[in-house]
């Protein structure tokens, strides 16, 4: 055996060691409560409730529409809140790179938490945090029981999609002027003939005004086309980024 192989050998047995340890330190670590009677009964409730996460943001790279994390905790907060559930999202380095861990907790002490490795396209605080959010994104969704819903792509393929709105009656008890004087607040702030950031701010300041009443925001959000909502979504951000600095 040459002394190239041998290298070549050793550190692929090397390199399975470390993956079997991980493997078995996985197998070794409790990821659930002793018991999650409460919890699972718990869980049942919420997903009685918990609709769709609806796809309100784009990817203009596949040019395809998908539920962000706000989509996705807008879908199921208030309905794990009523039954006493948690989710708590943290971050562990490994031998194998960093890994989320979600959490899913109950107010009886019951919890079950589930991995998932948080892939990233460099190391720049911007490429780990853009991998934190979609392991977030997807973590959270599979430990609740989240599906994403599109009824625009499903009458676009000529489907009927959902008989019932996923959102049940939120938003339509609503009265029809107020949905439309905020809606009108918003176009005007997007209209505005200012710099972006002034744009941003003009925005942030009708969204604060209705953020705190879910249906109202609803009724608001389906007054106005995807593409307002995608820059309400954009101005709010870049307000929150300027009121940081």
């Amino acid at each position: 055996m040459t002394d190239i192989y041998k290298s070549v050998c050793d550190a692929n047995i090397q390199s399975w060691g470390r993956h079997l340890g991980y493997q078995m330190e996985i197998k070794e670590k409790q990821m659930q409560s002793e018991t999650i009677g409460a919890l699972a009964a718990a869980l049942s409730k919420a997903q009685a409730d918990i609709t769709g996460a609806l796809k309100d943001s784009s990817n203009p790279f596949f040019k395809s529409k998908y539920a962000d994390l706000a989509s996705c905790w807008d879908a199921c907060r208030k309905q794990l809140a009523a039954n006493g559930l948690s989710v708590i999202q943290t971050t562990q380095m490994t031998e194998q790179g960093l890994m989320l861990v979600t959490t899913l907790a109950h107010a009886s002490g019951e919890w079950i938490a589930g991995q998932m490795p948080v892939l990233t396209k460099d190391a720049s605080p911007q490429g780990q945090g853009s991998g934190i959010t979609y392991a977030r994104r997807y973590a959270l969704a599979a430990i609740v029981g989240l599906a994403q819903v599109d009824d625009d792509a499903e009458a676009a393929q000529g489907r009927k999609g959902f008989t019932n709105d996923p959102r049940g009656d939120m938003g339509k008890e609503v009265d029809p002027a107020k949905r439309d004087a905020f809606v009108k607040q918003f176009r005007a702030a997007f209209d505005l003939d200012a710099e972006e950031k002034d744009i941003a701010l003009a925005v942030l300041a009708v969204h604060e005004q209705i953020n705190a009443d879910h249906d109202l925001y609803i009724a608001v959000a389906d007054g106005m086309t995807a593409k307002e909502r995608s820059a309400i979504k954009k101005y709010i951000q870049i307000a929150k980024e300027q009121n940081r600095a």
